[in-house]
């Protein structure tokens, strides 16, 4: 079976429960159609038996793309002759051009939704609701997706296969900074985002690191990728939290994030991973997508509008920020932040 997700971490973490399902029910071999953002889940996931990465241009992406890159897909496609092919979408996006390449593919069970009457191109047309009657979490969207040719699973909840001594990994590379950290000992914060509308500013990172090392009890860690490096380091220079951006493989990083005592991120693909390492979280949230709060995990959301010249020139996105976030929301402040993040970690704050 081929289930296309093509688009970063986060989504393809969202889907998971849907693919399990797909799992459980036909005993299936799964082939996932994903980017090279989602990639480094290829040995946290197994639901999936193949990740076929291709950065294909109906989504987000920076990749240079050629019409015949396409064509050789389609061939890999024929090739491999797949049963069945599940074409998951947030509401936003257009699935059309996925629901083509399984068409052409000749594959014979075509599911996904639809806004549009798909005629041929799919067997399993789901018309698509989504958003002018009702939003539901992307899980449930995915679950409900699945459902309808049959496929069920009793546990919902985001996982990742983390596997032993990895932790073990993530100390000894943390430990390169001078901190021996303790599981369950230390927090982590996120403060890089994969767009800028959901940027919270530097500077309340910075009041929110030197607030919570005044607290002095546990480590703070600064996490991010290697794009991500300066600014985790500037916050790092000016608050004495742990800087890690770029130390850990996706892998270990999921390791470190099982084992903190809690996690404070902007709304990005390390929500979902603690997610579904079943770590408390506070997201500061942008307000962007409301299907993509966190799942099935102790957390709390801490809302802020976008700022107007950043909002989306999606037609559907724009109907769905007039409508539940017209009135403007200030960022959180660090004092609330760190009463949200010592609530759920049981502590108070001095």
């Amino acid at each position: 079976m081929l289930v296309v997700r093509a688009d970063n971490m986060g989504d393809v973490l969202l889907s998971s429960p849907a693919i399990r399902a797909l799992k459980e029910t036909f005993a299936c071999k799964i082939t996932l159609l994903t980017s090279t953002k989602a990639q480094a889940l290829s040995t946290m996931l197994p639901e999936i038996d193949e990740f076929l990465v291709v950065d294909v241009p109906w989504v987000q992406n920076e990749e240079a793309h050629h019409p015949g890159d396409y064509l050789d897909l389609l061939n890999r496609f024929k090739v491999q002759s797949f049963d069945a092919c599940v074409v998951f979408s947030v509401y936003s996006q257009n699935p059309m051009p996925a629901i083509l390449l399984a068409y052409l593919a000749e594959i014979p069970l075509r599911l996904a939704y639809c806004r549009e009457n798909p005629y041929h191109l799919l067997t399993d047309w789901i018309p698509d609701p989504e958003p002018y009657q009702l939003i539901k979490h992307q899980v449930t969207r995915d679950l409900d997706l699945v459902a309808a040719i049959g496929a069920y699973t009793k546990d919902e909840q985001l996982k990742v296969y983390v596997r032993p001594g990895l932790y073990d990994l993530a100390q000894g590379k943390v430990k390169q900074t001078g901190v021996i950290l303790t599981a369950g000992e230390y927090y982590v914060l996120h403060p890089g985002v994969s767009e800028e509308k959901r940027r919270y500013p530097k500077e309340k990172w910075i009041e929110l690191g030197k607030k919570l090392m005044a607290q002095g009890d546990l480590p703070v860690l600064l996490s991010g990728n290697r794009a991500e490096a300066e600014l985790v380091k500037d916050i790092a220079d000016e608050t004495g939290c742990i800087p890690i951006a770029g130390l850990l493989m996706l892998d270990e990083f999921a390791a470190l994030l099982e084992n903190a005592k809690a996690v404070v991120s902007v709304n990005t693909g390390t929500v979902h991973l603690a997610t579904a390492v079943q770590t408390p979280l506070i997201v500061l949230y942008a307000q962007t997508n409301p299907q993509h709060v966190p799942w099935l995990v102790e957390h709390q959301v801490m809302p802020f509008s976008v700022p107007e010249h950043l909002k989306s020139r999606n037609e559907v996105l724009q109907w769905v920020d007039q409508q539940l976030y017209a009135l403007p929301v200030p960022y959180p402040e660090p004092d609330d932040i760190i009463n949200a993040l010592f609530a759920i970690a049981g502590k108070i704050m001095r």
